[in-house]
């Protein structure tokens, strides 16, 4: 079905707004474009947080101000009402005397969610929404289960063997079973751009001493977060250098320092409840857990993810070691094979 004029500058506003992928969390990805006679004479997005929102950027990029007056704006997400590290940008649509604006899903953000429409529509300004309502929501499903869910969006992560085995080592000391190619290394490294933070359990730190950091891809690292009851991962791992921040979830007290950062939780009751409530608190809005069987398996059985995605290397046979953890693979959301591996998503 053919999009509606009002779902192809919409649509354009998201396309927009997925450029800031990476670089606005915790704020929402949003894209704005201005429309005067059918044609577009201004857009911009929310470029990196802390920054001016798309509104704004929109806003200035329209060389001649006297069309404002005469023209609608499309954006993905409700403008802010509220004074945060910018301005509203209620008060600017206002001040540049939009008469028309089109919204494409209601923020969800407290401080906001249905008081951005409001404030336009009592300031004579026509409001439109829902707009590619469902498409919007996609875009920005980390922010909105944040604040809907209290919690990070959450990406279960895994890469198994024919036979259904995360591992075969029976020692730190025993070579890594490779399942992963070097294409989809890359595809992980692209995830871990996209996402806030990511979290693994003290064995896979202490077997693989991984970096968790983006190299084969541009982006910003996310934080590292690493379960640690007794502190046993030393400290010259490389968790512990200064390229990205690492949070760690340990029973032991100990200060904090430099990019390391020290959290207090009780293993000898649920902990997954406590480590949502510390990550939300710490504004982190999406997780990938890339830790080893049991930790996956103790989010499986909890319910706790929107996303699994699980690579299978077809040609690798291990026999015996770790099992994958324990999901009914049954109706995946994308499946493609990469060589002779293939990536699954359920959402």
């Amino acid at each position: 079905m053919a999009l509606t004029t009002d779902e192809k500058f919409m649509q354009q506003c998201i396309e927009l707004a997925a450029k800031g992928s990476g670089n606005v969390a915790p704020n929402p990805m949003v894209g704005a474009v201005i429309v005067y006679e059918d044609q577009i004479i201004g857009q911009g997005y929310h470029e990196r947080y802390g920054e001016s929102h798309a509104e704004v950027n929109a806003i200035n990029s329209v060389k001649d101000k006297k069309l404002l007056e005469k023209s609608t704006m499309y954006v993905n997400l409700e403008p802010c009402s509220h004074y945060g590290k910018t301005p509203p940008c209620t008060k600017k649509i206002i001040e540049s005397k939009i008469p028309k604006v089109v919204v494409g899903h209601e923020d969800p953000f407290p401080k906001v969610k249905g008081g951005g429409i409001k404030t336009l529509r009592e300031n004579g300004i026509e409001v439109i929404t829902d707009i590619l309502h469902d498409e919007c929501a996609e875009l920005n499903k980390r922010f909105f289960t944040f604040h809907e869910k209290k919690r990070p969006y959450i990406t279960l992560k895994w890469a198994e063997s024919a036979d259904g085995f995360i591992d075969n080592r029976k020692s730190r000391d025993e070579k890594r079973l490779m399942l992963s190619t070097g294409e989809t290394m890359k595809l992980l490294h692209q995830l871990r751009a996209k996402e806030a933070a990511i979290l693994i359990g003290t064995n896979t730190a202490l077997y693989d001493n991984p970096s968790l950091t983006v190299r084969l891809t541009e982006g910003k690292n996310p934080v590292r977060i690493v379960l640690d009851r007794k502190l046993k991962i030393p400290k010259n791992y490389r968790l512990f250098n200064n390229e990205a921040k690492t949070i760690v979830f340990t029973e032991k007290k100990i200060d904090s320092h430099d990019n390391i950062q020290y959290i207090n939780i009780n293993f000898d009751e649920l902990i997954l409840p406590q480590i949502m409530s510390a990550l939300y608190q710490q504004y982190i809005t999406s997780l990938i857990v890339e830790g080893g069987a049991t930790l996956l398996n103790h989010f499986i059985s909890a319910g706790l993810y929107d996303e699994v995605r699980i690579e299978t290397a077809l040609d690798v046979v291990v026999g015996e070691g770790v099992k994958s953890p324990k999901f009914d693979r049954k109706n995946p959301t994308e499946e493609k094979k990469y060589g002779n591996n293939y990536i699954r998503l359920w959402k």
